[in-house]
């Protein structure tokens, strides 16, 4: 739906007429040109895996840590101590 309405309010005739003059037609021609990016580049995915590291190593630093590791702990004992 949005795309027709789009196509309507950008169409461009001959004499300019149209909704807006046909005035907004070049734009989404060069709009059209930005989406043609097909997928990431190397340093694009050197970047997200170095930050995809990064992100596992704070991941594992918490999740190992005393806090963590007793908090667990006692989530566990809680579960298993439960009465039915």
């Amino acid at each position: 739906m949005w795309k027709t309405l789009w196509h309507r309010l950008c169409e461009s005739r001959a004499d300019g007429g149209g909704p807006l003059g046909g005035r907004l037609g070049g734009l989404r021609r060069r709009l059209a040109g930005l989406r043609t990016d097909k997928g990431m580049t190397t340093s694009e995915y050197a970047v997200g895996t170095i930050a995809a590291c990064g992100f596992a190593a704070v991941l594992y630093k918490v999740v190992t840590s005393d806090a963590v590791s007793k908090g667990l702990q006692a989530l566990i004992g809680k579960a298993l101590d439960a009465q039915f």
